[in-house]
């Protein structure tokens, strides 16, 4: 769910701003007063990351509590696929 909410309201911010370093400020205060609830899908983008990383977080600790790091192998691997996605962000 958080992964599909920031992916969507990223969707939504990209029609409407433009990164050129000029208006790059004029366009996030453009999303915020002039598009119809704008204000909402910047922050829901911003903690929809959030919620993302504590999913994250929350699923490595249920790993710990059950014993999962006893599988060498998919243990490394998860751990580097959180490391390639806390990289990326």
């Amino acid at each position: 769910i958080c992964l599909t909410l920031q992916i969507l309201t990223g969707l939504f911010l990209a029609m409407h701003y433009t990164s050129d370093t000029a208006t790059a400020f004029n366009s996030v205060t453009h999303i915020c007063r002039d598009v119809n609830y704008g204000w909402i899908l910047r922050y829901l983008h911003a903690n929809g990351a959030s919620m993302f990383f504590i999913c994250l977080y929350l699923h490595v600790g249920r790993g710990l509590y059950y014993g999962s790091y006893t599988y060498t192998e998919t243990w490394n691997i998860g751990i580097i696929l959180l490391f390639t996605v806390m990289a990326t962000a």
